[in-house]
């Protein structure tokens, strides 16, 4: 499944619903991630009903247990193409037997793509259909090429800010063992560099300013939105990996044990029975 306009061409599998392909007509480069089994199989996955995981990957809803892989649901499911045009797609996932069993919830989900000249416009629509609040999670997770093009490096590029940001970076333990922390910052980029990834391997915000961050290299660039998400996590796999996904977040999962309860963990949104939850962000790639 793709969609067009004169500008560029994204590519689409109903598995998560997710983009596997987004290139320019002009000049044919790929910037979307396109997944490696050495590396990061993923391409650009949502995140949904949860962000990361729990300490001990289970939760708890009304006293009975349950447990969903990292990430959420979403990224695993097949959902339904139920709109298409030149332009647009527009896919949907309604909770079933086997989603309740991982999410005890009635939910509809929905993600719709748009094309406007050289911006994708991505927007959710998740619906609580039940009659209970559902506590939930969300975050984005797209990948991209960096390098985007052959004989550039991956520290050519840098994370360009749309301004000066004072930012709390989250200083957590690898292992888990003791509590995180937040350090003060005051930055307008972050440089691509596999020595920082090794000291972080994920790096985490919160408290931004802009609404447009840009990962910027030599010839492309790719600008994405990040406005009314409050968190922000930059990953890349390794040294050598070939990619940074620039991932804003509504809410994280546990940085070390954490006895909360599933609906009270820092991020997680409560949705009364009918409600709609809505949210949105664009890639422009140049």
């Amino acid at each position: 499944m793709k969609i067009h306009n004169n500008q560029i061409e994204v590519e689409f599998t109903t598995k998560g619903g997710e983009m596997t392909s987004l290139t320019s007509k002009k000049t044919g480069v790929q910037y979307l991630w396109q997944g490696s089994d050495a590396y990061w199989t993923g391409k650009n996955p949502t995140l949904f009903p949860m962000v990361g995981n729990t300490f001990s990957g289970t939760y708890e809803i009304d006293g009975k247990e349950y447990q969903m892989k990292n990430h959420g649901l979403i990224r695993y499911a097949d959902l339904e193409c139920v709109n298409q045009s030149d332009t647009s797609i527009t896919f949907q996932l309604k909770a079933d037997e086997a989603t309740k069993k991982q999410y005890p919830f009635d939910f509809m989900y929905e993600i719709t793509y748009t094309l406007n000249e050289g911006v994708v416009e991505v927007s959710y629509v998740i619906r609580n259909e039940g009659k209970k609040i559902m506590p939930f999670g969300f975050g984005l997770h797209p990948g991209f090429n960096c390098p985007i093009l052959e004989g550039e490096k991956f520290e050519d590029y840098r994370i360009d800010f749309e301004t000066e940001e004072h930012l709390q970076q989250l200083i957590s333990d690898p292992r888990r063992e003791t509590p995180h922390h937040y350090e003060e910052r005051t930055i307008s980029s972050i440089p691509m560099d596999y020595t920082t990834f090794d000291t972080y391997p994920t790096l985490i915000y919160k408290g931004m300013k802009s609404s447009y961050i840009t990962l910027t290299g030599p010839k492309h660039s790719v600008k994405m939105s990040i406005k009314g998400y409050p968190i922000l996590a930059v990953w890349t796999y390794a040294t050598g990996a070939p990619f940074v996904c620039i991932e804003p977040w509504y809410s994280h999962g546990d940085f070390e044990k954490n006895d909360l309860p599933f609906e009270k963990r820092e991020g997680t949104m409560l949705l009364e029975p009918g409600k709609e939850f809505t949210t949105s962000y664009t890639i422009e790639v140049f």
